[in-house]
């Protein structure tokens, strides 16, 4: 990691009174160092006052690096809840040679926002495996969807994956009584898509799908692995390609 310019200025300014003392003594400075210390720090931060923003991104930096070396071990630890847990739909290539791992949430905005991209993903790569992680985060209406969209699974037919993107793809008021319209529109069998949501199945699987997520360290939806990456947020198509294309070995 690099530190800008200016924040090595101002860490040798420290480094000048940094004269060694004695292991014995209370105080590494004089009292007049400590006063021609604290004016020249102060004199720096006045006439570059960059600084602190450089520090602050640099710390950001620092935590971000982090963040990521922390999320890749995860994965690593947790690869077969996350990429074959036998539970989550797989949509594309069940047997792809990549797979990329979708956490979402059915009423939140930026996911809706990356349903194109995922729809594209699908449509033009053959190769690609794609795992649907629900994780119903914003509120009840929220849980409602996603235990609709897990029942579904259980009913014949495949009716999965139209009625996921016919519920990412509505953009008004996501209720319930909008979710079993919506399953109906289906051809679900709303009655017993009813019973499994009430299930200890469906139950489960939700909950192991929030634990694995904290212990990922995603915060909020959408986020995304591929390969030992985790992709905070919302993201760009051509980000998702290249991380697809780096998981191949490409």
């Amino acid at each position: 990691m690099r530190f800008p310019k200016s924040l090595l200025a101002l860490s040798a300014a420290f480094a000048l009174f940094a004269q060694p003392v004695p292991a014995q003594q209370k105080d590494a400075f004089s009292p007049e160092q400590k006063q021609q210390l604290e004016t020249l720090v102060r004199d720096i931060l006045v006439k570059n006052p960059q600084i602190l923003v450089e520090a602050m991104q640099a710390l950001e930096e620092q935590q971000q690096q982090q963040r990521m070396q922390a999320a890749s071990s995860a994965i690593k630890r947790n690869a077969k809840a996350i990429f074959d847990d036998g539970v989550s739909f797989v949509a594309g290539n069940p047997k792809g040679d990549a797979t990329l791992v979708e956490f979402f949430d059915y009423r939140c905005g930026y996911c809706k926002q990356m349903q194109p991209a995922m729809l594209a993903l699908l449509k033009d790569d053959p190769k690609l495996r794609v795992v649907f992680k629900e994780l119903p985060v914003l509120g009840p209406d929220s849980v409602i969807a996603s235990r609709a969209a897990i029942a579904a699974m259980q009913q014949p037919g495949g009716k999965y994956l139209a009625y996921h993107n016919t519920m990412m793809a509505f953009n008004g008021k996501l209720d319930e009584a909008q979710v079993f319209r919506m399953a109906k529109e289906a051809g679900l069998d709303t009655d017993k898509l009813k019973a499994e949501m009430a299930s200890s199945r469906t139950t489960g699987i939700i909950q192991e799908n929030l634990k694995l997520a904290e212990m990922l360290g995603i915060e909020g939806t959408p986020g995304f692995i591929i390969g030992d990456t985790l992709v905070p947020g919302a993201t760009s198509p051509d980000m998702l390609r290249m991380l697809i294309r780096k998981a191949r070995g490409q």
